[in-house]
């Protein structure tokens, strides 16, 4: 099956997995647990389904965040709730969350649940060899609501595609500044917004830029030279093929079903005020389409 596959259902998934981190209702869900503003909410949902586990273990495995980003939410924020209500709490978020944008009359509907459904047996036949945070979320239960069980197994798929892109990042000698700093050179996201959201100073990212350009992947004036270019082509054609085994198991037609059937909820996601400017995952503008 064509690479072109894997990232057709990445851009239809990613959205409506990045509802736990800006819709109302997992802000709302992390305040009624106690968890102390955005960014201690933002790692106990996504870190919850590894246990309580230390500020280094997260900083490796989310890979771009400043070890100090993360050391302010965590271990303080399995203080105020366990993994466990964590997750429960982010459940019913994002049950609370799709219902909302999409209407009962779309999340009751024999198509959202048969996408539920599709994606959870994509999600069950990822390979996770080597993917902590995937594995961690493969092996939570199946949820029986249909948006839980729909969002729960985007973001098993979200997080497979993610430990296989920190993997390529890795064998590429690209650590996690050099990683944004060329994301943002590509046009891809917002500059200031990652350094700032990613808590890193000016010179952490000048001195990752003077790395790049010793490399020759950045021209002076911090654009991307040819060789930078195609290194970053590389990085996403390497972490397409990563990503394949759940379309490999889904087959072609189920998987075009499913992408078909992700694509109004992905679209309604970008319709919405929900997702703030400067793309932090950047996400292309159109969805590539499927089987390209």
């Amino acid at each position: 099956m064509a690479n072109g596959m894997a990232r057709a259902l990445w851009e239809r998934y990613e959205p409506v997995h990045d509802l736990v981190y800006f819709a109302p209702q997992a802000h709302h869900a992390a305040r009624a647990l106690g968890l102390r503003g955005y960014w201690m909410g933002y790692f106990a949902l996504r870190a919850a389904p590894l246990g309580p586990v230390s500020p280094a273990v997260v900083t490796s495995g989310f890979y771009v965040f400043h070890h100090d980003r993360v050391a302010r939410a965590l271990p303080d924020a399995w203080r105020y709730a366990a993994p466990a209500q964590v997750l429960a709490a982010r459940e019913d978020a994002m049950d609370a969350a799709m219902t909302g944008l999409y209407g009962p009359e779309v999340t009751g509907s024999a198509e959202f649940t048969e996408a539920a459904d599709l994606a959870w047996e994509a999600a069950a036949a990822a390979d996770t060899t080597g993917r902590v945070l995937a594995a961690a979320n493969q092996a939570l239960e199946r949820p029986e609501r249909p948006t839980a069980r729909l969002w729960q197994a985007v973001t098993t798929l979200r997080e497979h595609r993610g430990d296989g892109h920190v993997a390529v990042l890795v064998g590429q000698g690209l650590g996690p500044v050099e990683a944004m700093v060329l994301k943002a050179a590509a046009g891809e996201s917002d500059e200031d917004f990652l350094r700032e959201t990613r808590q890193w100073g000016q010179g952490d990212w000048t001195a990752a830029g003077v790395r790049l350009r010793e490399r020759g992947l950045l021209a002076g004036d911090g654009s991307l030279t040819a060789s930078g270019t195609a290194a970053r082509a590389q990085v996403e054609a390497l972490t397409d093929a990563a990503a394949e085994s759940p379309w490999h198991a889904l087959g072609p037609d189920r998987t075009a079903r499913l992408a078909a059937l992700l694509d109004p909820l992905a679209r309604a996601v970008a319709e919405s005020d929900l997702l703030p400017p400067g793309n932090p995952v950047g996400l292309p503008a159109r969805s590539t389409p499927v089987g390209d």
